[in-house]
């Protein structure tokens, strides 16, 4: 044996043996789970034993929701990460914006990403006459948090080449002034690639950075994420690093759908390390920028009337047709391609369906495990109609931490916005569900996940649908086997049992024997892949 891990708690997610003492690892799989006794007795001359000291192993976390590739920017030189969670007020973004431009290199470009006015209240709109006095000639560009919006300066629009009518992409838009010019603005990841691509920093090494993104992963415990807005031009940059002999996470790759609606890939391509098997959409937007396709109006209050700047009555819109959606699906679906749709407004959830039954009608597929993502407002009985259709869903359960009072004070009342997130009615509906951060919406926190799935508790302690809630076994499912199975990896990983890769995290405490409000707070101790350290808090 190479390494033997007892003196804790074993908690597997595996049904037929739920709890053990120790377990053993063997040229990176799991060999053996069971009584210490009985696993201590495999040791050999050469076996490392890992004293767990009380504390409990499980599975590694899965992240079914991230955007790693996207997400290693912020390790850039020349991105700000200015997000609610790290820079918590208005007046503490801009002050650190002013002390950036001041500080930086006149002629470098600089994108500020992260600005949510819902949260850091009394922020001033960054429209382009308003960057163009903060920033002069330098280029500029505010990345929303939702990643769904973005402001550019005069000196930012001209680096992009876009001419001042320039069309809109599929799926998105520019804001346009009354002589129908660019103003800055634009909605959406096309559109907001157009102005961000040119500004990207072409000095950086991005496999430093791609490799500060993993290490930082695997220190929360992840061993699995899956990029769920790839851009094929990263390949190179992949097939590097998991072509070597220590890749840090493992990951699952969703290319992003394009209007030329086809890939140079295949599904399935690569390995147990790294593998592309899917293809994102998208529905809608966010319902911090108001573009959530819903059969609800927003709120009429400040937090939407001024700090949104929506309309009286406000209802959101699709950002793609039905007959968009199905020509999409239509084209990859049948190759054999597994689709994740980002969808948040139930009217949305409802067109994403219909598009979903007519597809498996004309090409049926035993086993397609179809994707809905976020599903903010989707409603028990869309729940119910995903499970009869085999449709899987991954819920961004942090929004209710971050955004709960938002949601029902702010955005949608009590009816709506205590419900987001219907994690209950999806268990009861019969669907394995993952939990997931979106990041870097939020940051990658599956402890947090799992506290949120159960308390469903807000930031200031506000219990938000308390009939929603899963438990701490069903939560912990829902960052481990789960999301597995959304990936097509539940056979490798998701389990600690004999046979599969020793992807392995160690937390200070067993998080069903803690008070749930307090798994948030747990610790990672150390993170494993195949049996190797990718983490480790003591050293």
């Amino acid at each position: 044996m190479d390494l033997i891990f007892t003196n804790g708690i074993v908690v597997t997610m595996d049904e037929s043996l739920p709890v053990a003492e120790a377990l053993a690892v063997r040229d990176g799989r799991i060999a053996a789970v069971g009584a210490a006794e009985e696993i201590l007795a495999l040791r050999t001359a050469d076996t490392e034993v890992v004293d767990l000291g009380g504390r409990a192993l499980l599975p590694g976390f899965v992240e079914a929701h991230g955007h790693p590739s996207m997400d290693m920017t912020r390790y850039a030189d020349t991105v700000v990460d200015i997000r609610p969670v790290i820079v918590p007020d208005a007046d503490a973004v801009i002050a650190l914006m002013r002390d950036t431009l001041a500080s930086a290199p006149a002629t470098v470009p600089l994108i500020f990403s992260g600005l949510d006015p819902l949260l850091q209240s009394g922020f001033p709109e960054p429209t382009r006459p308003w960057l163009d006095e903060l920033a002069g000639e330098r280029p500029v560009l505010v990345m929303h948090n939702s990643g769904h919006l973005a402001w550019a300066n005069t000196a930012a629009l001209r680096l992009s080449g876009l001419p001042a009518d320039a069309p809109d992409p599929t799926g998105a838009h520019f804001e346009r002034d009354a002589d129908g010019k660019l103003t800055g603005k634009a909605y959406e990841v096309p559109a907001i690639f157009a102005l961000a691509g040119p500004m990207q920093s072409r000095d950086v090494d991005p496999a430093a950075l791609w490799r500060a993104e993993l290490q930082g992963l695997a220190a929360r415990g992840i061993t699995t994420i899956a990029d769920l807005a790839f851009s094929p031009h990263q390949l190179p940059l992949m097939r590097t690093h998991y072509a070597g002999d220590h890749p840090l996470v493992r990951l699952r790759t969703y290319e992003m759908s394009t209007a030329e609606m086809r890939s140079e890939s295949s599904p399935d391509d690569g390995d147990d390390a790294f593998r592309q098997i899917g293809i994102k959409l998208w529905v809608d937007g966010s319902p911090w920028v108001g573009n959530i396709d819903t059969s609800f109006p927003y709120l009429n209050t400040d937090a939407t009337l001024n700090v949104i700047g929506l309309g009286h009555d406000h209802r959101g819109q699709a950002n793609y047709t039905g007959e968009q959606l199905a020509a999409i699906v239509g084209a990859y679906f049948p190759l054999g391609w597994q689709m994740a749709c980002h969808v948040l407004g139930d009217r949305g959830v409802d067109t994403i369906l219909d598009v979903y039954e007519a597809a498996l009608t004309e090409h049926p597929r035993a086993d397609h495990r179809l994707r809905l993502e976020h599903c903010g407002a989707m409603t028990a009985a869309q729940f119910r109609r995903a499970a009869r259709l085999g449709v899987t869903c991954s819920l961004l359960i942090d929004h209710l931490y971050y955004w709960g009072d938002v949601l029902v004070d702010g955005l949608f009342g009590e009816e709506v916005g205590s419900h987001w997130m219907r994690a209950r009615s999806a268990l009861d509906a019969g669907i394995r569900i993952s939990l997931h951060n979106d990041s870097p919406v939020t940051p990658v926190e599956p402890l947090r996940n799992i506290s949120v799935a159960v308390t469903r508790t807000s930031r200031t302690g506000r219990v938000l649908a308390p009939e929603e809630r899963i438990t701490v076994e069903e939560a912990l499912r829902a960052q481990t086997i789960w999301p597995a199975h959304q990936l097509f990896a539940d056979e490798i990983i998701g389990t600690l049992a004999a046979g599969k890769y020793a992807d392995l995290v160690v937390l200070s405490a067993d998080p069903r024997a803690v008070d749930p409000a307090a798994i948030a707070d747990l610790t990672v101790e150390a993170t494993y892949l195949a049996g190797r350290a990718t983490y480790s808090a003591s050293s």
